[in-house]
């Protein structure tokens, strides 16, 4: 699964990457969790978009938006035919850019958080898709899911499922509107090539969403480099 993720990346090296208009200055975000706003990337007129959507995804038809907090992930397997997600993985798919993501490893009665990101410090380009929620006051909610796959071999000692990562080369497809049966999508499922990425155990303060520093991402024994981690 995916539930925090890491966004420090520059708005130049957004647009160049992800082929947007270029970004506003962010601040970078060291512990993004659920029901917080992300910045994503959408195809809308056949230009591609960077807009901030809640994570957890709601669908249209919801009575309540706070069904979204227990909807951040979308299993591949399944995502064309669950309710909640077979409209959205048709016509409205997205990429979330990240600099890594956290999981949880279970290590006895403690789970050991561990944080995943490129070894060559490239964004990652998660599969997701989104959903708009218009509330009784006429208000409107956009909001989204990360899709998810088996493990690779460098995840699965952690844990069993992964982000979907696609790979540079198959966003355009990704984002293609004009793409609306979902098997033709199945291929794109594949767990990330594990010769790619790179994890290390990190500290225990990632576990509070309201911790928001470097040091969350700073390899367990190297947190002694900043003072009060």
């Amino acid at each position: 699964m995916c539930g925090r993720m890491v966004m420090e990346l520059t708005p130049e090296l957004l647009a160049t990457v992800f082929g947007t208009p270029k970004a506003p200055d962010l601040s970078p975000i060291y512990n993004i969790a659920p029901t917080q706003l992300v910045l994503i990337v959408r195809q809308t007129g056949g230009l591609r978009r960077l807009e901030q959507m809640r994570w957890g995804l709601v669908p249209s038809w919801a009575r309540d938006p706070a069904v979204g907090s227990r909807m951040i992930n979308a299993r591949s397997e399944t995502v064309a035919v669950k309710p909640s997600f077979r409209h959205a993985i048709r016509y409205r798919r997205c990429i979330v850019p990240a600099s890594g993501y956290f999981e949880w490893q279970r290590d006895g009665k403690k789970n050991r958080p561990f944080y995943f990101w490129m070894k060559d410090n490239s964004p990652l380009g998660l599969a997701g898709i989104w959903e708009e929620w218009q509330g009784a006051d006429g208000s409107t909610m956009r909001t989204f899911a990360v899709l998810t796959t088996t493990a690779n071999r460098i995840v699965a000692p952690v844990h069993d499922r992964m982000p979907v990562i696609l790979a540079t080369s198959e966003y355009t497809v990704w984002l293609d509107r004009e793409i609306t049966d979902p098997e033709s999508l199945q291929a794109l499922y594949h767990p990330f090539p594990a010769e790619l990425l790179d994890s290390y155990s990190v500290s225990e303060l990632v576990n509070s969403p309201r911790n928001n520093g470097p040091e969350l991402i700073a390899r367990a024994a190297d947190l002694s480099l900043f003072p009060g981690a």
